[in-house]
């Protein structure tokens, strides 16, 4: 049977033995894969330097559906990203994104999310130095939303009441959202002001402007984000990607 060709990213890549590697894919047609590159380490491998972490390429996989780890055949490479791998703030909120579609994509055909991730690096990769942190932002919040858990902010998360416009907005993490007056007693929100509100509903959106941050408001919106995140994805479990994009680790305080 010949292999089966898709669209894939690189999200992970681990050594296997003294030549081989598992790597993790996320692919256009087939979801979220783990895959066996056998001789990916020896010095004339066929897949050559492409099996790099965010690389983006055509993956050639012998499928199994009785087996969690598939054999990777070939990886005929399209971009390599380098310019993720440059820059420190790039590459934070590009692993942060990986991270979040590594953990949480399905393990079957799912192309808006794909063509989100693919689209999000990319975007990363060439942005202005000063658009990183907002891009980084409004990518995340997109690429929950397209697996199905965007936050609500026009209607109380737990009774469906309409949230008047332009006013603070009672949102909580463990609830999904913005949460009415009645339901917000005694369920640990944060309140937000009309303008972080209307900057939250910003980054949600595929098309409105993107708000323009300092420094702690930035810093607020991260948090925020990573707190939905583990409520409703994570399930309590490490995020490192998430957690070194969240505290800019690299920054000197």
């Amino acid at each position: 049977m010949p292999p089966i060709t898709t669209p894939a990213i690189i999200l992970g890549a681990l050594r296997y033995g003294d030549t081989s590697k598992i790597v993790r894919l996320a692919t256009r047609d087939l979801g979220i894969r783990s895959a066996l590159a056998k001789g990916a380490l020896r010095p004339r491998s066929r897949f050559g330097a492409s099996l790099q972490l965010l690389s983006e390429g055509v993956a050639h996989l012998y499928l199994k559906e009785t087996r969690d780890l598939q054999t990777l055949a070939a990886f005929d490479l399209t971009s390599l990203r380098s310019g993720l791998a440059a820059d420190l703030p790039r590459f934070s909120a590009a692993a942060a994104i990986g991270e979040v579609a590594w953990r949480f994509s399905p393990a079957e055909s799912h192309p808006d999310s794909y063509d989100l991730l693919s689209g999000a690096l990319t975007v990363l990769e060439t942005a202005p130095e000063e658009a990183i942190e907002v891009l980084g932002l409004r990518m995340l919040w997109r690429l929950v939303s397209v697996l199905g858990f965007a936050p609500a902010l026009d209607r109380c998360a737990r009774d469906g009441t309409p949230l008047p416009p332009d006013t603070p907005l009672r949102f909580s993490a463990a609830e999904g959202g913005g949460l009415c007056s009645r339901c917000a007693d005694g369920h640990g929100v944060s309140t937000l002001a009309p303008v972080d509100r209307r900057a939250l509903e910003a980054l949600v959106s595929s098309e409105a402007e993107l708000p323009v941050f300092d420094e702690r408001h930035a810093a607020s919106h991260r948090r925020l984000f990573a707190r939905f995140l583990r409520h409703h994805l994570a399930e309590g479990g490490e995020m490192p990607a998430i957690t070194f994009w969240e505290e800019r680790s690299w920054v000197s305080r």
